[in-house]
């Protein structure tokens, strides 16, 4: 009975111990200070995919929003600074123009008296020069007195200067003062070239030199697009080379555009800067005041992409699985810059040909 007893004893524990083997995972990875230990022979080691790093002609693109405005200088509002009656008016909207194009006529007081102003110093000056060529004429003879002709010729400097002035005067009308005749109504012409975009001249109506402007002029072949880039995105702006405008008034069209300036202040209520971009528009698809979407376009640079499963986030860090070795893996913090082509942009923290975890690197971040 002792002996059989023995042989149930023994068979026990042997059935015990094989459980216990039996039970017993093998370890899958091990955390060893910043290094993750992954056991070739575990079931995660099949469930982690590693990549070769490797680099790729990029442009990337920055969205933004904005809105078309007219250059200035190729824009003019017509204010007459003389106040005056509208006599007749040749403008009409779309009507191009250009700097010698008359729009409208005023009869203007202001002009009046200038134009009096110029005869009379026209006839003052002809008279002293008649003077002094006499006085010329009696001292080459002897018989004219040398300080006769001295006030002569002062008063004939005199008559000359006042003669200039008046001509400027008539000059500053933009009319001419060797056509001008006495009581014609001042001319009004096209400050610069471009076509009508606004006309609130009517004939008969009184204008007053302190009054608001009546027309305006534009030159809407080339236009600005003012976009705002973020505070933060101000040093990948200054490499940019080129832009596409977009609307939502234009489906399907867009537009190129180059920056033309950078706005050297930040404002303040929305921490961004302002950049025009100059556009080519010949067939006046955009409109000044229209709100745009504009791309901004670098140059294709040399950068590096990742799987989005390769990257991972832990407080506010973002990292990767590098490898140092077979089945050995250390965490990598690295910089990001958006997403192109479905893939992460790794502005900085690796480099070309080296190896990371590319898929199930989560399975990493329980490692003990």
């Amino acid at each position: 009975m002792k002996h059989i007893q023995a042989l149930l004893y023994g068979a026990v524990l042997l059935t015990s111990c094989t459980e216990r083997t039996a039970r017993t995972p093998i370890s899958s990875c091990e955390l060893h200070g910043d290094t993750v230990i992954v056991n070739p022979e575990s079931v995660l080691a099949k469930k982690i995919h590693i990549d070769t790093i490797t680099e790729q002609l990029l442009s990337q693109q920055m969205p933004a929003v904005g809105v078309v405005k007219v250059i200035p200088n190729q824009f003019a509002e017509i204010a007459p600074a003389f106040s005056g009656r509208i006599m007749a008016a040749y403008l009409k909207l779309g009507m191009r123009v250009t700097p010698q194009t008359p729009l409208f006529t005023v009869s203007s007081p202001d002009f009046i008296t200038a134009q009096k102003t110029f005869f009379q110093a026209k006839e003052q000056l002809a008279l002293a020069e008649k003077k002094l060529e006499r006085q010329r004429n009696l001292v080459a003879n002897g018989v004219g007195i040398q300080r006769e002709l001295e006030e002569a010729q002062m008063t004939f400097d005199v008559e000359k200067k006042e003669y200039e002035s008046a001509k400027l005067s008539i000059r500053l009308f933009k009319a001419d003062p060797e056509q001008l005749v006495l009581g014609q109504p001042l001319i009004i012409y096209a400050p610069i070239a471009g076509e009508v975009v606004e006309n609130k001249v009517v004939v008969g109506q009184l204008i007053k030199s302190d009054g608001g402007s009546v027309a305006a002029i534009a030159e809407l072949s080339k236009v600005w697009v003012a976009g705002h880039i973020k505070e933060k995105d101000m040093a990948t702006i200054r490499d940019l080379s080129q832009c596409e405008i977009s609307a939502a008034a234009l489906p399907g069209k867009t537009v190129k555009g180059k920056i033309f300036h950078i706005n050297e202040l930040i404002e303040e209520s929305s921490r961004s800067v302002e950049v025009l971009i100059a556009c080519e528009n010949h067939d006046h698809l955009l409109k000044p005041g229209m709100f745009v979407n504009v791309a901004f376009t670098n140059a294709p640079l040399q950068a590096i992409l990742i799987a989005p499963k390769a990257l991972l986030q832990q407080s506010n860090t973002a990292f990767v699985f590098k490898q140092i070795a077979a089945g050995k893996y250390i965490r990598q913090v690295v910089e990001t810059n958006g997403i192109q082509e479905k893939k992460v942009v790794v502005k900085s923290g690796l480099l070309k040909s080296e190896t990371i975890i590319s898929d199930g690197a989560y399975y990493l971040l329980d490692a003990r």
